[in-house]
């Protein structure tokens, strides 16, 4: 047995199934390996390490297991950093495996000599580890696995190419040698009985009870509602906890931040007391102001607790034993007017997108596409977004029920992940549907070509419903609407026009259906055609990039630089866009406070 053949077999007693890599000779052995065991763990070809990556972040994303990825030396190794810091950043579990230059080029300047640990000590900074000697193994593979979904991060394993040709020898019972055993045990931390007893002081003396979670809730479904019904709280989500509790839940007020609603904004800027589960949300202007709530966060890891706002008392657990302990120690609070209020704006809050979505736009109105798929979605659908403005109308469009699910690149929110994502989905879950929502500036950058791999496996999936929803604006529109929103920039064509690509005419030709949608009317049938489709399928809209995703927090500054920008750089669109923005000062200002007339707040608008 080659070091090459146990590194394999160690993977299969760690149960893992899928392997998303692509090749290189730094992994010939590797390579070689997976001849002779008939490959097991199965090697999924993605079209570029990047995109790899992202498939192992997606496929831990919606399996909850290791995800694992493999890459040639050199520029392959390099290739996979992106994707591995949205796993680092999101807190996902990935383990890369990557090749090196033979030990005997090492620190001559060889080809494709990339100095590896110092490359991965970051993004790999809990476990790195190169293997030079047979018997390091089956202890590093191991550790890796172990660390990986201990602390849900990243770690490293780097195997030069001519270790992986050595004779496998495993260690001894000896002086220096670190022999090793398989498995990770499943725990659950609870904080101290008189913490949970402070935290229950807290939250009892509140008149005004907000809670928001991410994804660290999404095992607490059940322990959440029922702590938002005793505390007659309302509870908004963190982007990467959206599908940590259904939408349909009259209480429950969407995505908070740049690309959330104004029920979840308000109900951060009238609450007394704040209550964080599972979430790291990095805004702070977005949460209560440091002397207006009383707070308590939970949360598993201790080094992600304390932060963002002053929290008077911080839970160190899971969230699902932590509340468990903690719900008893509750007093039932009246629903009153704090509660109807919350409910009252949420439901005109999903009104004023109904209307949002039915605003005419040039040629159709991407909030509109979105919104008219809320509708359609199966119950057991997997979802994910790209980064940009599609990323706003799957934040505010879709309500999450049943057991759907859905992600995005919450922390790094890098371009590209939308489509490998869905494609590391299917491999974990080939019975359900999934539905990538992605902008044409994602789908150019790295999404048409992993349709290629789409057309590779989709006939081994139980269910071939793979669907790409590519919003085709031809405008680098989020960051086109940052410089107009932030900066009063107009908009700068060459770095912001795209060409028009025809999406869905790739798709049939590489043996995949699609349709490109250019009215408003032809919405919901193509929406219904790719749900039905018998394979993956590719809808191109024609999307108006005049429709802006300011989010729903903007002042009338804000609004008022990127209406005189527009006069400034896009006088020939002015028609269009200022409608738009009509549309989004009518979404803010009818039945609201100003926040001049709030406490303590401020005077914009």
């Amino acid at each position: 047995m080659k070091v090459s053949d146990y590194v394999l077999e160690r993977l299969r007693q760690w149960e893992v199934e899928h392997v998303f890599a692509y090749a290189g000779d730094g992994i010939n052995g590797l390579l070689a390996a997976w001849g002779r065991a008939d490959d097991k763990p199965r090697f999924i070809q993605a079209r570029h390490e990047e995109m790899a990556a992202f498939e192992a972040v997606g496929y831990a994303k919606f399996s909850g297991r290791v995800g694992v990825c493999a890459a040639t030396s050199g520029p392959g190794a390099i290739h996979l950093l992106n994707g591995l810091y949205d796993a680092k950043l999101d807190h996902v579990p990935i383990v890369a495996i990557v090749g090196q230059t033979n030990r005997s080029a090492m620190g001559g300047s060889y080809q494709q000599e990339v100095d590896l640990l110092s490359l991965y000590k970051d993004v790999a900074s809990e476990y790195c580890e190169m293997v030079t000697v047979p018997e390091q193994l089956p202890n590093v593979i191991d550790r890796a696995m172990r660390t990986a979904a201990a602390r849900r991060t990243v770690t490293a394993v780097i195997i030069p190419a001519d270790v992986q040709e050595l004779d496998y020898t495993p260690p001894g019972h000896a002086f220096k040698m670190v022999p090793s055993s398989l498995g990770a045990a499943h725990y659950a931390p609870v904080p101290a009985d008189d913490e949970i007893a402070r935290a229950a002081e807290v939250l009892n003396a509140g008149e005004k009870v907000a809670v928001l979670i991410g994804q660290g809730a999404r095992g607490a479904r059940a322990e959440v509602e029922q702590l938002a019904d005793v505390l007659g709280a309302g509870v908004a989500k963190a982007l990467l906890g959206k599908d940590a509790l259904p939408d349909d839940l009259p209480y429950v007020t969407g995505a908070i931040g740049l690309l959330g609603t104004r029920p979840s904004y308000e109900l951060m800027q009238d609450c007394d007391t704040l209550l964080v589960v599972g979430s790291s949300f990095p805004y702070t202007q977005f949460l209560p102001g440091f002397d207006q709530a009383r707070a308590v966060q939970i949360d598993i890891d201790p080094f992600m607790v304390g932060l963002r706002y002053p929290f008077e008392v911080n839970l160190v657990g899971d969230a699902r034993e932590t509340l468990t302990r903690l719900l008893p120690r509750l007093k039932r609070k009246k629903h009153d007017k704090w509660r109807k209020k919350i409910e009252k704006d949420t439901a005109r809050w999903w009104q004023v997108m109904e209307r949002r979505a039915a605003v005419d736009a040039d040629p159709i109105n991407p909030e509109y596409v979105v919104h008219a798929l809320d509708a359609l979605l199966p119950d057991d659908v997997i979802l994910a977004a790209d980064s940009g403005s599609a990323a706003n109308w799957y934040a505010r469009h879709l309500r999450m029920r049943g057991t759907m699910r859905g992600s995005l690149s919450g922390t790094l929110a890098t371009m590209g992940p939308g489509v490998p994502y869905v494609i590391g989905a299917k491999f974990a879950h080939p019975d359900r549907p999934a539905i990538a929502i992605v902008g044409d500036g994602a789908m150019q950058m790295n999404g048409l070509a992993e349709l290629i791999t789409v057309s590779k496996y989709w006939r081994e999936w139980e269910n071939p419903s793979l669907i790409v929803a590519v919003l085709n604006n031809q405008d680098l529109n989020q960051v086109t609407w940052e410089m107009r929103a932030m900066s009063g920039a107009p908009q700068f064509l060459p770095s912001q026009e795209l060409p028009d690509v025809p999406y869905a005419d790739f798709a049939r030709s590489i043996g995949l259906d699609g349709v490109r949608v250019e009215k408003p009317g032809d919405v919901e049938g193509a929406w219904r055609r790719a749900l039905d489709a018998d394979r993956p399928f590719v809808v191109e809209f024609r999307t108006d990039p005049a429709v802006p995703p300011i989010p729903p927090h903007a002042s009338l500054d804000q609004i008022e630089a990127a209406a005189a920008s527009i006069v400034k750089g896009d006088s020939d669109r002015v028609g269009m866009i200022r409608q738009g923005l009509k549309a989004k000062v009518q979404e803010m200002l009818p039945g609201s406070r100003r926040r001049e007339d709030r406490p303590g707040a401020g005077g914009d608008a």
